[in-house]
């Protein structure tokens, strides 16, 4: 059995599917030698043109030789790009690229003098440079593949695995194209002189030299530069190839030399097989042995509207149009000027674009050779376009996702396999144009890795930012800890203690702080004596409210002991006035220290009826001084008398409230109750109070009628009594509808209680000890603290005393409507008379 070599030295030839035979036209340019063109008065150098991570090494202003490295770089990506002939750098800015796109690249704009002079050449003998030295070179000469693809040779010179195998390309299937013809023809020397370099490095067994059929007069003076080179006898020889596109395909080549399919996302070295272009092998000779740089290669300038077609060498930068011009070009309307091939090329959209590394034709086609674009029509599904793939890729499958804007399908039936041959359009019988959706995919998708790849980067710096954050940090806390062993080391016995002393001092004003603002919850209560109310830790907020009081119940002491008063009933007024004015300060301070609740409401409303109550009472007392002055002895007996009362009602509030705190005190509750409840028990209690002083009012009034005193003063008296009871009846209402709220069980008043009282409140000349013994006996309501905001469930008995307040309240109302009625009959009898 044969094997590789062996076939390979026999000239066997292996099949490469699908492929066409579209119109060669290559006669435009193939029958001239390689000539030159004049000087352009500017170049574009765009920067960089081939990888990435390169840095200006000119600015503007600097004159450049030809040859001077315009950028420098240390990724293994990197290209220099060197100056394409002498003059200044008049601008570095974007400029339109050479594209399809025409998207703007950053360009130096070199203004040439004319001189075209060379920078410093070194010259090397091949002898006398290692491999590492040659590879160098190639790279700094900024060498990439002349075939098209500009991939960075000195990576292909310097690979990771044995090669067997090197092809050189001399192919060159694409129509209208021969640079590479005409290269080989007139250049073999040089080219052989670029392969036996190639040789050097990478010893391979086989270099075979693959040329298409339609180039004889390449194939012939390649043969002839083979049996003079000094190469060894055997290792290197001339394959021809049938005609056929695109059998100079990198993959497709291999696959016709050797029988070999590269596999999908590989690259040939793995299968020890390396391919580079007969322009690539001339520049790696230049490079190596003259010292010259990658500044200028062949291009073919070619279609019927140009009127110089041929092949010229074109220094990297020379703008498109100044070609043009320079062949004689012959525009049509709707001109396209292509750069490339027909099939693999891309027409321009800004003729002031530069030539570049991997440039090999312009094409300027009339209307006859490229016709106009036909419009695209709906797919038919006919299957040619699989047939002709190269590839051997599903393109139906690859144009449906692409359409449909699905790139990850699409690279799923390896769209990056494709080669962008355009075998598919050329045989689509709808004119879609296939390779547009492809390439439009490709993009999409690499623009979609750069993305996750920048994504991944600003995460790695994140990471490693939080890193360093949290280095710094523990190296920060690590030179406080030190710093503070060293203090507290040198420290002495002295500083010892003062630290300690200001640490007890902190904490001590910190516990003062939480005492007042009621976060301390460990103030014990203090008594100053049996009789006065017992003081606990007054809660957040309340200090305020005490205040309050305490300026409330001063300035009334003083208005007091300036007037003279010291009456029993001005005192009285008074107290009343206080209370009033204790409630109100009591709601507004709370108001403004904390958000009203609904019990918060409901104490206000009650201090403001209070402060009603009492502005009533003290408008009611002058206007019955002026109008009782012939009845003084009698008034003033019953001033006494409610004086009498009202003591009796204090004894009998004070006494309550100590047993009330003594119970709470038993029961583990406050010893006061809150503010709601205060302003409520107290109205109760003032009820309760009025009820009983109603009853000896009503007696009062009885005496005065026995003894025949019916006057206007009884009846403006009766008169505010009645109103005085309906107030408080509306209040003992409210109060029980409070009750009610509070779930409390309801209560029926008993017959007897209120025959009881009611045959009190009738009686003629009652005694009035009797009466308030009553009264303190059946008393169920407590005289809270004004500070206290503790809410106190109303008692079985405060609910019964206000039901009995309003019972008493509707008689003194009902009995003050029948002596009105009594005495206007009496008037009118008067009258008559």
């Amino acid at each position: 059995m044969l094997t590789l070599l062996d076939q390979l030295d026999k000239g066997t030839l292996w099949r490469s599917p699908g492929g066409i035979h579209p119109p060669e036209v290559k006669f435009l340019s193939n029958a001239t030698p390689i000539g030159q063109l004049p000087l352009a008065s500017t170049y574009l150098v765009p920067v960089p043109q081939v990888g990435e991570n390169c840095t200006l090494a000119v600015k503007v202003g600097d004159s450049v030789l030809k040859g001077t490295p315009l950028t420098q770089g240390t990724s293994i990506w990197h290209l220099p790009v060197h100056a394409p002939t002498s003059g200044t750098i008049v601008a570095i800015e974007p400029r339109a690229s050479n594209h399809a796109s025409a998207l703007p690249v950053n360009t130096c704009v070199i203004a040439a003098d004319g001189k075209d002079t060379w920078c410093e050449l070194v010259q090397n003998q091949l002898d006398d440079l290692s491999h590492q030295q040659i590879v160098d070179k190639v790279r700094s000469a900024g060498i990439a593949g002349m075939g098209g693809a500009a991939f960075p040779t000195h990576i292909k010179l310097n690979p990771v695995s044995e090669i067997d195998l090197v092809i050189i390309n001399g192919v060159e299937c694409e129509p209208y194209i021969s640079a590479d013809d005409r290269l080989m023809r007139e250049y073999s020397q040089d080219i052989l002189a670029g392969i036996g370099i190639i040789h050097r490095l990478l010893t391979p067994k086989r270099i075979v030299i693959a040329i298409e059929d339609n180039k004889p007069e390449a194939a012939k003076a390649m043969q002839a530069a083979v049996s003079q080179c000094g190469l060894p006898a055997g290792s290197i020889r001339v394959t021809v190839i049938p005609t056929k596109y695109p059998s100079g395909g990198e993959k497709q080549l291999i696959q016709i030399i050797t029988g070999r399919e590269v596999p999908s996302g590989a690259i040939p070295a793995k299968l020890g097989i390396v391919v580079h272009n007969v322009g690539t092998a001339y520049a790696i000779h230049q490079a190596v042995t003259q010292g010259k740089p990658l500044v200028e290669r062949v291009v073919t300038v070619t279609g019927k509207n140009v009127g110089k077609p041929g092949n010229y060498w074109l220094p990297i930068g020379t703008p498109v149009d100044h070609v043009l011009t320079a062949t004689e070009f012959t525009p049509e309307p709707d001109q396209k000027v292509i750069i490339g091939g027909p099939m693999m090329g891309h027409a321009l959209a800004n003729i002031q674009v530069p030539i570049l590394k991997g440039t090999n034709c312009i094409l300027v086609p009339s209307s006859q050779e490229i016709g106009s674009t036909p419009e695209e029509k709906a797919c038919i599904r006919c299957g040619e376009c699989a047939t002709a793939c190269p590839a051997l890729l599903l393109p139906q499958q690859l144009f449906w996702h692409a359409k449909a804007e699905e790139y990850d399908k699409a690279a799923s039936y390896n769209l990056k396999d494709c080669i962008e041959c355009g075998c598919c359009s050329y045989v689509c019988p709808s004119d879609i144009p296939l390779v547009e959706y492809y390439r439009i995919a490709k993009s999409a998708l690499k623009q979609a890795a750069d993305e996750k790849q920048q994504a991944e980067r600003a995460k790695q710096r994140f990471d490693a930012r939080l890193a360093r954050l949290e280095e710094e940090k523990l190296a920060r806390e690590a030179k406080a800890k030190e710093a503070s062993e060293r203090r507290q080391a040198s420290m002495t016995g002295t500083d010892k203690n003062a630290v300690a002393e200001a640490m007890a001092r902190i904490a001590a004003k910190k516990a003062a702080a939480q005492a007042v603002t009621g976060e301390s919850k460990a103030a014990e209560p203090a008594e100053s004596s049996a009789a006065a109310p017992e003081i606990t830790e007054v809660p957040k907020g309340k200090a305020a409210v005490a205040a309050a009081i305490a300026r409330a119940k001063a300035k009334k002491a003083a208005q007091t002991n300036a007037d003279g008063t010291d009456t029993n009933g001005a005192e009285t007024d008074s107290a009343v006035n206080v209370d009033a004015s204790e409630s109100v300060s009591v709601i507004e301070v709370t108001a403004q220290t904390a958000p009203l609740s609904q019990k918060d409401k409901v104490a206000a409303a009650i201090a403001r009826a209070k402060a009603k109550k009492a502005a009533q009472q003290t408008d009611a007392a002058p206007l019955e001084s002026t109008e009782t002055t012939d009845n003084t002895p009698e008034i003033s007996a019953a001033d006494d008398k409610k004086a009498k009362v009202a003591a009796a009602v204090a004894r009998a509030k004070a006494k309550k409230a100590a047993q009330q705190a003594e119970n709470n005190s038993e029961n583990g509750l406050s010893p006061n109750a809150t503010l709601e409840a205060s302003s409520t028990t107290s109205t109760q209690t003032d009820m309760n109070a009025d009820a009983e002083t109603a009853v000896n009012a009503a007696a009062g009034d009885t005496d005065v009628s026995n003894s025949d005193v019916n006057d206007a003063e009884a009846i403006k008296k009766a008169k505010v009594a009645a109103a005085v009871a309906r107030a408080k009846a509306k209040k003992a209402a409210a109060a029980s509808i409070a009750a009610e709220h509070k779930a409390e069980p309801q209560v029926e008043v008993e017959p007897e209680l209120v025959n009881d009282i009611q045959t009190k409140a009738h009686a003629v000349s009652p005694s009035v000890d009797e009466v308030l013994d009553t009264a303190a006996a059946g008393s169920a309501t407590v005289l809270p603290s004004a500070e206290s905001t503790e809410t106190a469930p109303l008692s079985i008995d405060e609910l019964k005393k206000a039901r009995i307040a309003v019972t008493i309240a509707k008689a003194k109302a009902k009995k003050a409507a029948l002596a009105q009625e009594a005495n206007a009959s009496s008037d009118s009898s008067v009258t008559n008379d």
